[in-house]
Formats: C-alpha cells, sequence, structure tokens
C-alpha cells in the first residue's frame, strides 16, 4: 500500500473515531502534498516525494514548538506536539548513527574521496540513499568528521 493510500485510510479511520487532532493533521498533509504536486506539475507523489513534504511539515513544527515554548504558550506547545507525533508515525523508521555512518563509509568509497574538498561528490551520492531517514545537517556534521583536511 502506498503512503497516499495509508494517509487515505488513516483519514476514513480518523473521521469515524472522531480524532479531531489526527483528522486535522491527515488534511493539512494531503493539503501540503496537493500543493506540492501542483507546482511539480504531476498528478501524484511518489512516496519519497510525500516523504519529503512530511519531513518539511515535522521540521517546520518542531521549529514551532520550541518558538511556543520561548513564548509560554504550553497550550499551543501541547497542540503542536501531538500534530507532530502524528506527522512523525507517517515517516520512515530514523536511522541510527551507526547505520549512518556505514552509509557515509560506503559513499566515501563510492566517490574516492581523500579530502573536505571532496564533500560535495560524498552528499552527492549519499544524500539519495537516506533521504527522509536522516536529518541533512546531521550527516553533514558526520562527513566533515570522516574526511581528513
Amino acid at each position: 500500500m502506498s503512503l497516499a493510500d495509508t494517509l487515505t485510510e488513516e483519514m476514513k479511520k480518523a473521521l469515524k473515531e472522531r480524532d479531531k487532532v489526527k483528522l486535522s493533521t491527515i488534511r493539512l498533509m494531503r493539503d501540503a502534498i496537493a500543493k506540492k504536486e501542483i507546482e511539480h506539475g504531476r498528478e501524484a507523489l511518489d512516496d519519497d516525494g510525500i516523504i519529503k513534504v512530511v519531513n518539511a511539515m515535522a521540521r517546520k513544527s518542531e521549529e514551532a514548538i520550541e518558538q511556543f515554548k520561548q513564548g509560554g504558550r504550553q497550550d499551543l506547545v501541547e497542540h503542536e506536539s501531538g500534530q507532530l507525533e502524528i506527522l512523525k508515525s507517517f515517516l520512515p523508521q530514523p536511522l541510527s548513527e551507526e547505520e549512518i555512518q556505514v552509509f557515509i563509509g560506503e559513499a566515501i568509497e563510492e566517490a574516492k574521496a581523500v579530502g573536505l574538498k571532496d564533500i560535495g561528490k560524498v552528499m552527492k551520492i549519499l544524500m539519495p540513499k537516506i533521504a527522509g531517514k536522516a536529518d541533512g545537517r546531521t550527516v553533514n556534521q558526520l562527513v566533515r568528521e570522516r574526511l581528513p583536511g
């Protein structure tokens, strides 16, 4: 079952269960996916495209939670946290640091990287393999630590 189908099924389930938070979150996700499809002029996004959209929404949600905490708005923190949990439930399990290190090693070998000047080559090989499963900033930092120079 594709991720789009899963979203539809979960939306129906949330309607039946009258789960307002889950229903509104899924509707937001479907709207964001539809906007991305319109931007690209395609009929439908594949699972990877949907994961990218949901990942972006999760990052925005995390940033909003931090801002709400700073503003002392606990009610909004709780609401946004609930939405974040629902968003994360549709994302693949994130890779552990050890798994990321394995991918980094393979990418360094494939790119024949010898120093920091080759970081672009390594990232170009690495990111498509782990897209949606690891934070790009974290991966970049780990690659920098592995490359000499």
